[in-house]
């Protein structure tokens, strides 16, 4: 049986995305993770030496799956880990290899439902929800977020500090996205915020019901 799939995209990078999955695999525990990194040579016009993952690329993709292979304390995976995942996948590839990669850590998959973070991967496999994470402020849309928030189910809006959980957050975001040209897609999305996280996790344990069906 197919494992439910949910995708946690984000406008940019450091946007939240790891908190609000690792908030979910509480909610979800025995669910699974999955973790895309794309790794540059000298195209992204970087010293490749400066890339984390430089090191690791290859002519195919590299999955890395299981506690001793993806824990490291307070990198992404080891987040995942400690909010309770029964299993955690690391893809590591290139631009080229993301159709590649994903679809072979969506095979190692076992459990009843899969969390996974990123953007690019959704150009090649359907997922049954995709939660778009925005900063409460607005912020640039990178252009595979772009391309996500066309078929993302709702948005989450992420802000830390104390203000993270206050109905400030909608009215702020709400006066950035008047003068956003994605507007009108953004706007047709349900918004969520940190105090609605229960009502989230509804929503998604109501679909993965459907698919499980």
């Amino acid at each position: 049986m197919s494992p439910t799939k949910v995708a946690i995209s984000g406008f940019s990078s450091e946007v939240g995305k790891t908190t609000l999955l690792c908030e979910l695999l509480r909610a979800f525990p025995g669910w699974e993770a999955i973790k895309m990194t794309r790794g540059h040579y000298r195209s992204c016009g970087k010293d490749p030496k400066a890339c984390c993952v430089s090191h690791l690329l290859g002519d195919k993709p590299l999955i890395r799956s299981g506690r001793k292979e993806t824990y490291t304390p307070g990198k992404d995976t080891g987040r995942y880990w400690d909010a309770g995942a029964s299993n955690v996948h690391w893809v590591i590839v290139t631009d080229n290899q993301v159709e590649q990669g994903i679809k072979l850590a969506l095979a190692r998959v076992e459990s009843p439902g899969v969390l996974i973070e990123g953007n690019s991967f959704l150009k090649f496999v359907d997922v049954d929800f995709t939660v778009m994470v925005a900063p409460v402020q607005g912020a640039k849309i990178k252009p595979s977020a772009r391309r996500a928030l066309q078929n993302s189910s709702a948005l989450y809006l992420f802000e830390n500090g104390a203000n993270a959980a206050t109905a400030t957050a909608r009215e702020r975001f709400g006066l950035w996205l008047k003068g956003s040209a994605d507007r009108d897609v953004i706007g047709a999305l349900p918004v969520y915020i940190r105090e609605d996280l229960p009502d989230l996790v509804t929503r998604i344990q109501t679909i993965h019901s459907a698919v499980a069906a």
